[in-house]
């Protein structure tokens, strides 16, 4: 029978950037770009474009949680699906295991999704409604050229590692189970393939909060049992900061601040993290928030502002915001934590930063 390869790590927050094959990145993402054509009814002629993800770089180590959090319409699920290829980059590269995706003598999409899984947030739509959820789970591995009965047997295997009895439930359908367990199903069918990486896209918003914390304790168990790397995409900032070593914020397409993400959640450097976490409900009375953290709606994708596309909604806004992108560098002091603002660069011009 075969069986996932089994890693004792001790949990999700000793296996961060740094550790393991000396910080050697797992995957890479350079410069991705993804803008969509916005076409009108008229002779479908186009209305615009809608920049969804705009030069965006990362790396992500071996067995480390990286967190993507951003406003609804930040890229966040653009660029998950980028890093799987369920869509084609416009620009930019992936590298896995220091092998370009797609390059003649790199890595193959089909080895790519080998390596790599998702599971999304919609658990009801993201299985087939005819098939028993054994069948479902073992369909990946049959595909690719698993036996039939070991394909069978792994996923009976992988149902007992959710938490779901195989005799109950692997000739149940979709319609039959929660939410919760549709949802550990996925998991399980994600699992199938003995990937690497598993990218995690609001795989637990959906869910009720009791239901949400076992899930999440099941992928803390999974990640030390099977030596996974997360990518993990919420909105809720205490999940990100519960499950993460590190934490990527993107605004409007780009990414404005990484780093670990007890630092980012306890000194964080650009004003629109400051202004999340700001809006993070506190049991605290005298934390209480007594004005809105930011003011307006997020600006159009399909007409960005100039220079730091957060400028419009920024109470620290120069002149030098509205000429000049900000580039990703790290923090004095913290090379592992970057940002994309002008107060943070001595000499940019910006009156909060200091002199070079």
């Amino acid at each position: 029978m075969t069986t996932l390869v089994s890693a004792a790590v001790p949990s999700t927050r000793q296996s961060g950037p740094g550790q393991g094959d000396a910080g050697k990145p797992l995957l890479r993402a350079v410069h991705l770009t993804k803008h969509f054509p916005l076409k009108g009814s008229l002779f479908s002629r186009m209305k615009g474009i809608v920049q969804a993800v705009d030069d965006v770089s990362f790396n992500v180590s071996r067995g480390e949680t990286l967190g993507i959090v951003g406003e609804s319409g930040c890229g966040k699920s653009t660029t998950a699906r980028m890093l799987i290829h369920l869509i084609r980059p416009d620009s930019g590269v992936i590298v896995f295991e220091d092998k370009q995706v797609g390059s003649p003598d790199g890595l193959s999409h089909r080895d790519l999704r080998r390596r790599m899984q998702m599971v999304f947030q919609d658990s009801y739509s993201s299985l087939n409604p005819r098939l028993p959820v054994a069948r479902s789970i073992a369909f990946g591995p049959l595909i690719h050229g698993l036996p039939r009965s070991a394909a069978l047997a792994r996923a009976l295997d992988l149902l007992q590692a959710v938490g779901l009895d195989p005799i109950t439930f692997a000739n149940r359908y979709p319609h039959e189970l929660s939410g919760g367990q549709r949802q550990r199903v996925n998991i399980a069918r994600a699992l199938a393939l003995e990937p690497k990486v598993l990218i995690l896209d609001e795989a637990v918003s959906a869910l009720d909060k009791s239901v949400e914390a076992q899930v999440l304790t099941l992928l803390v168990d999974l990640k030390a049992r099977f030596d996974l790397t997360y990518i993990f995409i919420s909105h809720d900032l205490n999940v990100i900061r519960f499950m993460s070593d590190r934490v990527m914020v993107m605004y409007l397409g780009k990414v404005v601040e990484i780093g670990p993400v007890d630092r980012v959640y306890g000194d964080a450097k650009h004003p629109y993290t400051r202004a999340l976490l700001s809006a993070v409900p506190s049991m605290n009375p005298r934390r209480r928030t007594m004005q809105a953290p930011l003011s307006g709606d997020p600006p159009s994708p399909i007409d960005p502002p100039s220079g730091c596309r957060f400028r419009t909604r920024c109470g620290f806004a120069e002149s030098v915001c509205e000429r000049v992108v900000p580039a990703l560098l790290a923090v004095p002091f913290h090379k592992d934590h970057i940002v994309a603002c002008h107060m943070m660069v001595p000499g940019s011009g910006h009156s909060r930063a200091g002199a070079t």
